[in-house]
């Protein structure tokens, strides 16, 4: 028998509470509590970056973060990126993504565009170079990771004006 623990966070920029158990992921509480199903459970271990979200500003792989965590954390998924009316880089990497030809299954697609944003806020200058390495965690059986790369390239050169 596990221990419930309720917990106070924000997510996506709105003030949340939760009651999980003391062994849930993040992912799990996300997905199978709060509803929210943008973040993909790929591997459970870390490794493919499906999962991937913004805790306090780091990007993390929700698959390994306990829910209870996330207590007094800011959490931002898929979803909050989507929603975030204040920067124009989710629409520009949405957009991108499609232009470049980067979503093909589209799974890996959310935890990409947290990733990419994640380094971009960083890293604006990022070059292809320093995008191959921070998208490294991220795993893509599609796209042979050229086009997601061209994508983050582009909306970077956007950024800067290039």
């Amino acid at each position: 028998m596990s221990l419930m623990h309720d917990i106070d966070f924000t997510l996506n920029g709105v003030k949340r509470r939760a009651t999980v158990r003391a062994d849930m992921s993040a992912l799990d509480m996300l997905r199978d509590v709060i509803g929210l199903t943008g973040t993909k459970y790929g591997c459970g271990e870390g490794e493919c970056g499906a999962c991937t979200i913004q805790v306090d500003g780091l990007s993390v792989n929700s698959c390994l973060l306990f829910a209870v965590d996330c207590h007094g954390r800011e959490v931002v998924t898929i979803e909050g990126l989507a929603e975030d009316r204040s920067s124009t880089r989710a629409a520009a990497l949405r957009d991108a993504f499609v232009e470049h030809g980067a979503v093909q299954c589209g799974f890996c697609t959310p935890g990409m565009m947290m990733q990419a944003s994640h380094l971009l806020d960083k890293h604006p200058h990022a070059d292809e170079a320093a995008i191959k390495r921070g998208i490294e965690g991220n795993i893509c059986r599609c796209t042979g990771y050229k086009k997601i790369v061209d994508a983050i390239v582009s909306v970077g050169n956007q950024e800067k004006g290039v």
